[in-house]
């Protein structure tokens, strides 16, 4: 595309539900939220004093805010947004990375406070608690706040989390410090998203959600190994330090560096009230769903946070439906395009988590393998879905939502049944190159179809938009694995019952539970493939015929 044209994209709005509408004077490159244009002289920065030390200008330099202009020139990032952007990016990969690391220490952790395992699976358990808390407020703290803001205070409170963890003399100190960790990190991933969306025209947005979907899913295959090592090498208190350094390097690199992106106004005051119905209802469900691993469904401790998160959620739908100025905006659902991809999203994070939870267990369990031996055939797959990640973002640059979601919906279902056919005599890297597939499905599905959905979003609803979307995945996660595990164990018990028990035939009855979780996960595959192919359509979307068609195109210009 020329230059021209994609300087147009900003220009464009993205009509998903197939109405008439222009972003008019509305422009992408503030965090969905400002008036100025790309012709605004208004951000010019002015000249600081000769006298000022170099450091002054940096954070001077730094502190005003990037308008699309000033970020996407010529078809590339400037300077100073890829430098931003690539401290966002950072900052947000170490938040996913940090989240996973801590399980390859939890042995020794649990040993040396004396606390049972459950106990010690909170330290993990508590990240994606408060992740869901946090990710409903970020609407709201991008309104209010500046990009520095909200980074420099996510950063100053990462690090005073590490270092508390790292010289903490007994467990409850350790899960205070991760949980600061936890709201040090938890809104990074939704300021990246508005932030990418702010900067990039529609015709390469797809390309750059790629590329930090790629970082982001490098995470999971690289935290549990290096915290392994690091527990081997230093200690499990060697993981804190590391972390809280590299929390001192972020935050100097956020002062130095970061520019903020889009308007805010401080004078923007939250509803206390819904802030608490979020905090009980989000964190009240995770609380109830992340209890099923440890206590039965009908115990008080699952029960009761699920039936008071259920109940909080409602009161705070119905608050946000009647407001005028609602915490988070809840009528971006009515959006169908937005809708569409809220709801595959969520789909794919229910069924995918499970499976994440649920191998380990055959592989370990019922095959004898070691914990070792079992990351090393899950890995190959998140090394799958980073590198698809990437490609599925480009392609739906060049095809359309349309025909990327749909083929990685295919694939997706495809690798889930194949799954299904594992037995206790099985090939052990079958598994591996199963998981191989279905990971590669998800990264064409994932990341292209989030892109999607928000562009259908006019700018100023991209960080409700995103605050929605990513709330949605994080309850669907959290609740995935418990309700997928609870079917595994119902059908294992029944299984067994049916046998006659025995060692031999509680193995037997594990592996057809987990067979028939995965046909039922395979089943919600055929679902999102169904809702991909019948709603995933209007501007943007692309169609079979196009895809076939560019596929041509590069063809002929290959062979000139």
């Amino acid at each position: 595309m020329a230059d021209s044209d994609e300087r147009n994209e900003f220009d464009k709005h993205d009509e998903c539900n197939d109405r008439d509408g222009s972003m008019g004077g509305h422009r992408s490159g503030s965090m969905g939220r400002t008036e100025s244009t790309a012709n605004d002289t208004s951000t010019v920065e002015t000249p600081l004093p000769n006298n000022d030390s170099s450091a002054t200008r940096g954070i001077r330099g730094a502190s005003r805010t990037l308008t699309s202009a000033d970020s996407y020139q010529d078809g590339h990032l400037t300077r100073t947004a890829f430098l931003s952007l690539a401290i966002l990016t950072f900052i947000t990969f170490i938040g996913n990375f940090t989240q996973l690391q801590l399980s390859s220490a939890l042995p020794s952790i649990v040993t040396e406070f004396h606390v049972s395992v459950t106990t010690g699976q909170w330290l993990t358990s508590v990240f994606q608690l408060v992740m869901g808390v946090m990710v409903p407020l970020t609407a709201f703290l991008t309104k209010r706040f500046s990009t520095r803001q909200i980074v420099i205070t996510s950063m100053v409170v990462f690090t005073i989390g590490s270092a508390l963890a790292w010289t903490a003399p007994t467990f409850l100190l350790l899960l205070a410090g991760r949980v600061l960790e936890a709201i040090g990190t938890g809104v990074m991933w939704p300021v990246l998203q508005i932030t990418v969306f702010s900067i990039y025209p529609l015709s390469r947005r797809g390309m750059a959600m790629g590329t930090v979907g790629l970082a982001m899913s490098v995470a999971p295959a690289l935290g549990p190994t290096l915290g392994g090592w690091q527990t081997d090498m230093g200690g499990w208190r060697s993981i804190f330090l590391t972390l809280t350094v590299i929390g001192v390097l972020s935050l100097a690199a956020s002062v130095l560096g970061l520019h903020n992106f889009g308007a805010h106004d401080p004078s923007v005051k939250a509803d206390f009230f819904s802030v608490m119905l979020s905090i009980f209802g989000f964190g009240g469900l995770m609380f109830g769903f992340t209890n099923i691993e440890a206590f039965p469904i009908t115990h008080p401790m699952t029960w009761l946070p699920m039936t008071i998160g259920v109940l909080g959620i409602i009161w705070f739908v119905a608050r946000q439906l009647r407001r005028d100025k609602p915490l988070l905006n809840l009528h971006v659902l009515k959006n169908h395009g937005f809708m569409i991809g809220t709801i595959i999203a969520s789909i794919a994070f229910f069924a995918f988590s499970s499976i994440m939870v649920i191998m380990p267990l055959y592989i370990q369990n019922d095959r004898g393998y070691s914990a070792t031996l079992s990351g090393l055939i899950m890995m190959p797959g998140a090394i799958g879905m980073a590198i698809t990640q990437f490609f599925g973002g480009k392609a739906l640059d060049k095809f359309g939502a349309r025909p990327v979601v749909i083929t990685g919906s295919v694939i997706l279902t495809l690798g889930t049944f194949a799954m299904s056919l594992i037995s206790m005599h099985s090939w052990i890297w079958w598994v591996s190159i199963c998981q191989f597939t279905r990971q590669i499905g998800m990264g064409f599905v994932l990341m292209p179809v989030t892109t999607w959905s928000l562009n259908c979003l006019d700018p100023e609803d991209v960080s409700a938009g995103s605050s929605v979307t990513n709330t949605a995945r994080q309850i669907a996660g959290a609740m995935g694995a418990p309700v997928l595990v609870i079917l595994m164990e119902t059908m294992a018990a029944a299984r067994k019952a049916a046998l006659g028990g025995g060692a031999d035939v509680a193995v037997a009855a594990s592996i057809f539970g987990i067979q028939w979780v995965l046909r039922i996960s395979g089943m919600l595959c055929i679902a999102m493939v169904l809702i991909a192919v019948f709603g995933v359509r209007g501007q943007g979307a692309g169609t079979a015929h196009g895809a076939l068609q560019r596929i041509r195109e590069v063809r002929v210009r290959a062979h000139r």
